[in-house]
């Protein structure tokens, strides 16, 4: 056999193992989660079901209604504006719209809290104004369900928005001039043609959202919400009872799973044909009069309160707060963030082209099955990802600290715990889908020939990932790469519930001192998490702004504006 045949039988065999551990590590929690469950007792299940469990599915489903409706709104709306129609600072508002995705929820909902309740500035000002007392007033209260909501729809409705303007982006005006030419008015064609045709990319977004919504714990702990992400954490610290937190865990990673699947079956049967090379983009709208005041209303209100004021709350607080960022304590908590960060992004990514290469290079249903597998950590709360290997991995510490103790009279400790590795095989399995996604995107535009071209040049399958592919995709690997080492930096469940003692980060600060109502104080770790946040949004913005040029706008009568009178 040719030494090129050895070679990739070799490096396939590499692939192999290497894409069935991390698909094996991602199914570990899972698994454990279940096991857990199910032989643990059932005594503190029954107490919750008596006591809270209801309310944790009530309060739960609550939140996922809420913010799937107004981030698809919001998300949907925004995007249509700016990609089909034209008004003063459009091109402003395209990126400016994307930005509140740099905020963590749990950060906008100490900045709103600050300003909204009882002793902030709004009801402070309508006391002094009014003359009212403290209780001769009714005010909406921002540390509830509704308030959790709103935070979590002004952080996650990019989602939607990103998804969606980009379906509206690859649509062609042939399908939009036939409908105008059936009778359809701009509104008929909008509900009838457009958006259908964008609305698998509107439903993952919104499922995306719903995605992070069950997994968020900083805000809704913040806001003394009660739901499963809440539970779980309790039940592991406050009632010291893992088997309760894992049949908690158990049921939220049910509910995940099934909008995971949800998604898959959304985005696999709504389907439509591209324009191919004759593709026409259809002519913006130019907007005159009340509609492009009411486009920069509707575009400028998301960007207003999704992150100018509350950036602007959060700088005020932190200058006024006394707390002295480059101080060793914070350097620490900046030190021990980056090390995390860096230490998951490498692993992951690492993992993510292992896996894609394994894919490409030996298509087939075992290299399917590993991606998918590797894939499924985005569906699952940090939390539950958390408990999933806390339990087998303090058992494995367990049984060999007692071996070494009865054969060797050594105490061993916590060698999996108790180290940061454990955390990181948690961002790993967390964050995997996001580095997986962003390289075989990059992966797509290889064409098959490059391949075939380099394997005839003598090439070997090592080479060629190492000397053509990771070449041309070097920015979709340092893209990856940022977009894992920021959302790391945001991670709070896992973070709180596996951090080794002592060992703080940026995240974990912030929550602890927003707990002690030290708002002030924890403004300043916030700032840092949003300004690293901006990086990977401004990359998004910039792949996404890099679009197919539309026809110059043309304006057009008040007649063909949507919303006008048909």
């Amino acid at each position: 056999m040719s030494r090129a045949r050895a070679d990739l039988g070799a490096l396939g065999r590499t692939l192999r193992l290497g894409a069935l551990a991390a698909a094996g590590l991602c199914l570990l929690p899972m698994v454990a989660v279940a096991v857990a469950a199910m032989l643990g007792s059932l005594d503190t299940l029954r107490h919750l079901a008596d006591t809270v469990l209801w309310r944790y599915t009530f309060t739960t489903l609550q939140l996922v209604i809420l913010v799937a409706i107004g981030t698809a709104a919001i998300g949907t709306g925004a995007a249509w504006l700016v990609t089909m129609t034209r008004f003063p600072g459009v091109r402003l508002f395209e990126v400016a719209l994307a930005l509140p995705l740099a905020f963590p929820a749990y950060v906008m909902g100490y900045a709103y809290t600050d300003l909204l309740d009882h002793p902030g500035a709004v009801q402070t000002l309508l006391r002094e104004v009014t003359g009212w007392g403290p209780r001769e007033y009714w005010f909406p209260e921002v540390r509830s369900t509704g308030g959790a909501a709103v935070m979590l729809i002004l952080v996650l409705y990019p989602y939607v928005y990103l998804l969606a303007r980009a379906a509206f982006l690859q649509q062609s005006a042939t399908a939009n001039l036939a409908a105008r030419a059936l009778g359809q008015g701009p509104w008929g064609a909008f509900f009838r043609v457009s958006l259908p045709m964008a609305r698998p990319a509107i439903a993952g977004g919104v499922l995306l959202a719903v995605m992070e919504t069950i997994a968020d714990f900083g805000t809704v702990s913040y806001f003394g919400v009660q739901t499963f992400a809440t539970g779980i954490y309790q039940s592991w610290f406050s009632m010291a009872d893992r088997a309760a937190a894992a049949q908690l865990a158990l049921c939220l990673l049910g509910f995940a799973l099934f909008l995971a699947v949800l998604e898959r079956v959304t985005r696999g049967e709504a389907r439509h044909h591209g324009a191919g090379r004759r593709h026409e983009r259809p002519a913006a709208v130019q907007l005159a009069g009340w509609g492009k005041w009411a486009a920069m209303a509707l575009c400028g209100i998301p960007v207003l309160f999704g992150f100018l004021l509350p950036a602007g709350l959060l700088l005020e607080m932190g200058v006024g707060s006394g707390q002295d960022l480059l101080s060793e304590r914070y350097l620490e908590f900046l030190r021990n963030s980056v090390i995390l960060a860096g230490t998951a992004a490498g692993v992951t990514v690492g993992a993510a082209v292992l896996i894609g290469a394994f894919q490409r290079l030996e298509p087939g249903r075992l290299s399917t099955t590993a991606s998918s597998l590797a894939r499924i950590g985005y569906a699952v709360p940090g939390g539950v990802i958390a408990v999933g290997l806390l339990v087998p991995f303090a058992a494995l510490d367990n049984a060999i600290d007692a071996f070494m103790e009865a054969r060797f009279g050594i105490d061993t400790g916590l060698l999996f715990t108790g180290s940061i590795w454990l955390l990181v095989a948690a961002y790993t399995i967390r964050f995997m889908a996001a580095a997986l996604n962003t390289y075989d995107g990059g992966q797509a535009s290889l064409h098959p020939h490059m391949d075939a071209v380099a394997r005839t040049l003598g090439a070997t399958p090592g080479g060629l990932v190492r000397r053509v592919h990771l070449p041309i995709l070097r920015s979709s690997v340092l893209t990856a790469l940022l977009i894992v080492f920021v959302d790391v930096m945001k991670e709070l469940p896992a973070t709180l519930i596996m951090r080794p003692f002592n060992f703080d980060t940026l995240a974990v600060q912030a929550h602890r001192l927003a707990a002690d109502e030290r708002l002030a104080g924890a403004a300043v770790p916030s700032l840092v998490i949003v300004a690293v946040g901006l990086l990977p949004v401004a990359l998004v913005c910039r792949s996404l702004g890099a679009r197919r040029a539309l026809p110059r706008a043309t304006p057009a009568p008040a007649a063909e504006l949507p919303g006008a009178a048909e």
